[in-house]
């Protein structure tokens, strides 16, 4: 089972850099051999670690693998996409985040494919994915009803339930691109899920602004 939290949080600067190390050090070995064929043993020779050190910040591999994803995760989010660019035109901001977010999934695409692999043999890392999922689309959710508020979205349109669809769309298209390598060239990949997003919406052909994130889910 994989735990929600690490045995220990290292505060010197030693063991921030190990802990560090090893998590890096999972990574690479998590993509070259999967998840299942992973060895500890062998995420400490590539950290340069003694084995036994592993097992001070992680209980075993389905810790240090969660550590992986929380860290591929934080690589995903692209928070605050108004405020970091300046940008408040809805179809903009639509398409900086579905650039971000399929730049992003195709530089993790070796481990956001083991990640679709051991939600199905781990449930509470299906449970865990589930509920950062969950956490993104009310982000859209809201950004939904804020621009229906504005009159510049469909009102009729459930706004979590649009969430659900968009943000589900623009993932499952990453995971068609990229974990199972069908050709689709990025600039019209981009422009189709924009499309779909500002149809779907039914934005008004330029002008109004918003606030939030937009794009696919974990």
């Amino acid at each position: 089972m994989v735990k929600s939290e690490v045995r220990v949080t290292p505060r010197s600067a030693r063991g921030i850099r190990t802990r560090n190390a090893l998590v890096a050090a999972a990574r690479v070995v998590f993509e070259r051999d999967g998840y299942l064929d992973a060895r500890l043993a062998d995420i400490s020779a590539e950290a340069g670690v003694a084995s036994g050190s592993l097992y001070t910040y992680f209980e075993g591999k389905e810790e240090i693998f969660q550590a992986v994803a929380e860290q591929v995760t934080e690589e995903m989010v692209h928070p605050h996409l108004r405020a970091r660019t300046g940008v408040t035109d809805p179809r903009e901001l639509i398409d900086l985040a579905n650039r971000e977010y399929l730049r992003a999934y195709k530089k993790n695409a070796k481990l956001m494919g083991l990640f679709e692999q051991v939600s199905h043999i781990d449930e509470e890392f299906r449970a865990v994915r589930i509920e950062r999922a969950n956490a993104f689309v009310q982000r859209n959710a809201k950004m939904i009803r804020t621009l229906q508020d504005a009159g510049a979205a469909d009102p009729e349109l459930d706004p979590l339930l649009t969430a659900h669809a968009l943000s589900g769309m623009v993932s499952r298209m990453a995971f068609v691109a990229y974990v199972q390598k069908v050709p689709m060239p990025f600039e019209k990949l981009v422009e189709t899920l924009n499309r779909i997003w500002i149809k779907a919406l039914s934005l008004p052909a330029v002008g109004g602004s918003m606030n939030g994130s937009v794009g696919g889910s974990e």
